[in-house]
């Protein structure tokens, strides 16, 4: 009885923190002028399922994300003047949506930044809603969406961020605000301890955003810009420096300094790394290293963050077999588990991962078995709030055309518009009943060379390898068997080990009963809970073999539609800024020069929708060029509408004219 007291108590209490906070607005900005001069006098919620304390749970839920000190990110002032870093015109600038403040949200930081405590410290970090709450404004009226993608350039916000550490180190006046600042919110003691951190930190997102920058110089730079994000090439990244061992870094850096410099280097670095040692390896060693040997050991140890991605959108993600955009992640059972384990390891997630004597439960758990040494994964990854947030996008329904503030849909066009979608896009794209509780989603899988669409995202996920550093030597299970992680593996498998330690090791800071208790409810209510099941990729693309055992990675999955018209720009890369660009072919050498094609150029950044072309202002405005000749930005491929994509079976449709182009464009909104 008293087990099921507490069980109680514990799958309870999520839902009473829940509910704290009911501000009407869902602390929204209800007016303003955004960063490109479009105005807003109002700003409304649609209905999506969610309540207004709903939305502002997600908005501000912890999960364990530690960018940076809490304090810090409060006093902190932009590189060239005294404005506060996290004002919300400089949020707005990269795309955060700005908040007032709320009882769950006191000091007003944008939707989706948060401040999270772990260890006795406070540090401000990010929660799913920093890239999947977005806002479209249309003559005057701000529409928040919850779970669509943001229209965020979080690259361009970290290397600023970056900069403006430095610059407030090197400048004194900054250096000596900033200090007084932070004393005030009482989180340090002297100015002495505040310096070192703000060192520590300032060097340490320095070398996260130049461990994550391209690396091919004769090549033109794959920039992220606005709505994007390489958010796998990230993660796969902080795994690789989290495993690395001392006997690897000395293997690699062998093949850069000569002997007596690794003898110098070596001598500072510990026979086992601990967590410390571990976490930033590139900032323990650099100063030991000149600019060409950093670049060359970077370039060893991690991959090209360079194929930025849209963020996609979280409506019915509970309710798919497999998640991301190329199909990656199995949906069942204990996956939501893991694949958000991974996704806050991306954020900043704390990771003090060490090697120690025997093993344990949560190492046999996690696969390391019973050997003489185990590797402890401690994090401050908050699993149980990570179970929560998933069980609680169940209830997030997609985003119905407002017809009260946009433009009335044309139902002549619709009908249309419908015929068109049951010849064209429903051999993919299934219709689903958006609000139905009992809706299931099957992805369909479409090989990239079928589809046609840029591959730079999947080849990415197929190719990367990694050094397995304290992974070695463990088994990874994938969906033909199992994979031994040798001195070299796939990435993705490197990633799958991480999070499979990360779920099976309890918090450390709770009392072992507790902490096992609760460990076993999160597992027991993701696996007894998730009616998703084990399944075939449905689709068409190359199945994983034993020889090929990431085969079907090499191909993206095509989602319902419903809610499409508030989820621009398109493609998987976000390279088409319409759906009616969409729609049209990708201009090839040889075309007529007056032709309708999609643009090779245009601008990102802007919230203003267009409701006839379904998207985000393009021209115009100083935001972000996107260039689709870029390997990572091509637009070519799903040219279907355009009679140059064949369908699965090999078939051509005829070239839709604007009219029907136009007809299909208004059943989707109605989608």
């Amino acid at each position: 009885m008293a087990l099921m007291i507490t069980w109680l108590v514990i799958g309870i209490s999520w839902r009473l923190y829940e509910l704290r906070d009911s501000d009407t607005d869902r602390g929204a900005i209800t007016s303003g002028t955004d960063k490109f001069g479009d105005h807003f006098s109002r700003t409304v919620y649609l209905d999506q399922g969610w309540s207004a304390a709903d939305s502002l749970w997600f908005y501000t839920v912890t999960q364990g994300s530690n960018l940076l000190p809490y304090s810090f990110f409060l006093a902190l002032e932009q590189a060239d003047s005294t404005a506060l870093f996290r004002s919300n015109e400089n949020m707005d600038r990269y795309g955060y949506l700005p908040q007032r403040p709320t009882a769950s949200n006191p000091d007003g930081l944008p939707a989706g930044m948060v401040r999270d405590d772990y260890q006795g410290k406070a540090y401000m970090g990010f929660t799913c809603a920093a890239c999947h709450t977005t806002q479209i404004n249309y003559q005057s009226t701000g529409i928040r969406i919850d779970g669509g993608p943001a229209n965020s350039d979080m690259e361009t916000f970290m290397v600023d961020l970056a900069t403006a550490m430095q610059v407030t180190l090197e400048n004194p006046e900054k250096r000596d605000r900033f200090v007084a600042n932070v004393l005030k919110h009482g989180h340090y003691n002297n100015a002495s301890d505040i310096l070192a951190d703000l060192t520590k930190y300032a060097q340490r997102i320095k070398t996260y955003t130049i461990v994550n920058s391209p690396r091919d110089s004769k090549r033109p730079l794959t920039r992220y810009g606005y709505a994007r994000l390489d958010a796998f090439g990230r993660i796969y990244n902080r795994v690789l420096e989290h495993i690395m061992s001392a006997q690897q870094l000395r293997e690699l850096l062998a093949d850069i300094l000569s002997e007596d410099e690794l003898t110098t280097v070596m001598f500072n670095v510990e026979p086992v790394l601990s967590s410390h040692d571990r976490d930033h390896i590139i900032e323990k060693i650099q100063d030991y290293l000149t600019s060409k040997q950093l670049i060359r050991l970077r370039n060893k140890i991690y991959n090209p963050a360079d194929a930025p991605v849209s963020y996609p959108f979280l409506w019915d993600v509970p309710q798919h077999d497999y998640i991301q955009w190329n199909g990656r992640v199995d949906n069942s059972g204990l996956g939501p588990m893991a694949r958000n384990a991974g996704q806050v390891i991306g954020v900043f997630a704390t990771l003090d991962w060490q090697e120690k004597d025997g093993f344990t439960l949560s190492s046999v758990l996690g696969g390391q078995g019973f050997g003489a040494k185990h590797i402890d994964f401690q994090s401050s990854i908050d699993i149980r709030n990570l179970r929560r947030v998933e069980n609680h996008l169940r209830k997030l329904t997609s985003p119905r055309w407002p017809e009260h503030i946009l433009p009335h849909l044309d139902k002549a066009r619709m009908a249309r518009g419908a015929e068109i979608y049951s010849k064209y896009c429903a051999v993919c794209h299934e219709l689903i009943k958006h609000n139905d509780p009992e809706r299931r989603v099957v992805a369909r899988m479409i090989s990239v060379s079928s589809v046609g669409t840029d591959s730079k995202m999947a080849t990415n996920a197929v190719e990367f390898l990694g050094y397995s550093g304290i992974l070695r030597n463990q088994y990874v299970g994938v969906s033909t068997g199992n994979i031994l992680l040798q001195q070299q593996a796939p990435a993705v498998a490197l990633l799958t080990a991480a999070t499979r330690n990360v779920v099976t090791t309890p918090d450390s800071d709770k009392w072992i009963i507790r902490r096992w208790l609760e460990r076993s409810f999160d597992f027991a209510y993701t696996f007894f809970d998730n009616e998703v099941q084990s399944s075939l990729k449905n689709g068409y693309y190359t199945p994983d073999s034993t020889v090929s055992p990431f085969a079907s990675a090499m191909a993206y999955k095509a989602r319902p539609l419903n809610g499409i018209w508030a989820t621009a720009p398109y493609l998987h890369n976000g390279s088409v800024p319409t759906l009616y660009d969409l729609l049209l072919p990708k201009k090839r050498p040889g075309d007529p020069a007056d032709g309708e094609y999609r643009p090779d150029e245009f601008m990102t950044g802007s919230r203003e929708f267009d409701p006839e072309k379904v998207g985000f202002k393009t021209s115009g405005y100083p935001g972000f060029l996107f260039r689709t000749h870029i390997w990572g930005n091509h637009n070519e491929g799903h040219e279907y509408a355009s009679g140059r994509t064949p369908l699965p079976d090999g078939s051509i449709l005829p070239v839709l004219n604007r009219e029907q182009r136009l007809d299909l464009i208004e059943f989707l909104k109605s989608l």
